[in-house]
């Protein structure tokens, strides 16, 4: 099965259904708990139990985006929605009950300011949707 690639300029990010500009980058990391059932006596594993999971996220901006400014300041929920595409593909992420954590903004000599926000998420639900919506 051929890899499917999406592109950042085919791509877009959604907070509460307003587009964010300057988006550079998007990435969160999905983490489940779990454990090993081992039987009394051996060395082997018998089965595996799962708890609790976690999403962390971060969205990177060129220079600072006044929506995500006010949410990391506000603490109110929100809900993000990435909408990856390209050419003939497309795929929905979405994240549910999301809060800020963190911000972290950089400047470096020769480039332009970036400001990383960092959040937390109940669940992300992802959704391949086949042809990728008409630009």
């Amino acid at each position: 099965m051929p890899a499917t690639i999406f592109t950042a300029h085919s791509s877009s990010v959604l907070v509460d259904g307003q587009p964010i500009d300057g988006v550079q980058a998007i990435d969160f990391r999905f983490a489940r708990q779990q454990g090993d059932v081992f039987a009394l006596g051996s060395t082997e594993r018998l089965t595996m139990y799962y708890g609790a999971s976690r999403v962390d996220g971060r969205i990177t901006v060129a220079s600072a985006n006044a929506t995500l400014d006010g949410l990391v300041t506000s603490g109110a929920a929100f809900q993000i929605v990435g909408n990856l595409a390209h050419t003939d593909q497309s795929r929905t992420l979405a994240f549910d009950d999301c809060r800020m954590s963190k911000k972290e903004f950089s400047l470096n000599t020769g480039g332009h300011a970036e400001t990383t926000y960092m959040f937390t998420a109940t669940r992300v639900r992802e959704e391949d949707g086949g042809a990728a919506p008409a630009a």
